[in-house]
């Protein structure tokens, strides 16, 4: 298993009976997502998207679409078995993004596309994001075709993408519910050296 997608297991309290887990799941775990979670993906998304922008970056049949063909591509932070957390992405084989980047996966690409990060309402403001981003990209590290990450974004998170270690590209040509936004790309650099120093 690779090192930071290792769980975090509940530990019991001192004096407690036989020294057992009170609890059989684990605090904290991350994990590529599957096609079942779906449904809890789309609720986080709908809820933190349309009240800011009135649309979600990708709509459920989109989820599930993502989610069967490329799931090596996700990971979902899970407190106590619920998702609270989550980063969609695909491949994309060209330099910059373009329209169809919203909907295709290119199997051939050494470009992650991340489609969408988001975050559940009662986790906010913890630095979950920037947690589940820097998992992402180490993770990124670990898979032989990922040379660069790539995103959109408006004005106003740019700064968030650029404390994760993104540089804005400038426009990007892509729109969205009638949206503008800014490219951004993260070089996924040491890639050998990661994989044989980081259990990948």
């Amino acid at each position: 298993a690779l090192p930071f997608l290792k769980p975090v297991h509940l530990r019991s309290p001192r004096g407690s009976p036989g020294g057992q887990r009170r609890h059989t799941l684990p605090a904290s775990e991350f994990r590529c997502l599957s096609p079942g979670d779906a449904g809890s993906v789309f609720e986080i998304e709908r809820e933190a998207f349309i009240s800011v922008s009135g649309d979600c970056p990708l709509r459920l049949d989109e989820i599930r679409h993502f989610l069967n063909l490329c799931p090596e591509l996700s990971l979902g932070w899970f407190e106590e078995g619920r998702l609270v957390a989550f980063i969609i992405g695909s491949l994309w084989d060209q330099e910059r993004l373009r329209q169809e980047a919203l909907r295709l996966h290119k199997p051939q690409g050494t470009a992650v596309h991340i489609h969408v990060l988001a975050v559940h309402r009662t986790s906010r403001q913890q630095g979950k994001g920037s947690i589940l981003m820097w998992r992402y990209l180490q993770y990124l590290r670990c898979l032989p075709s990922a040379r660069r990450a790539l995103l959109m974004c408006e004005d106003f998170l740019v700064p968030f993408y650029q404390k994760c270690g993104f540089e804005a590209l400038g426009p990007c040509e892509v729109r969205a519910g009638g949206l503008a936004f800014v490219e951004m790309q993260h070089w996924v650099r040491g890639h050998a050296f990661m994989r044989r120093n980081s259990g990948c």
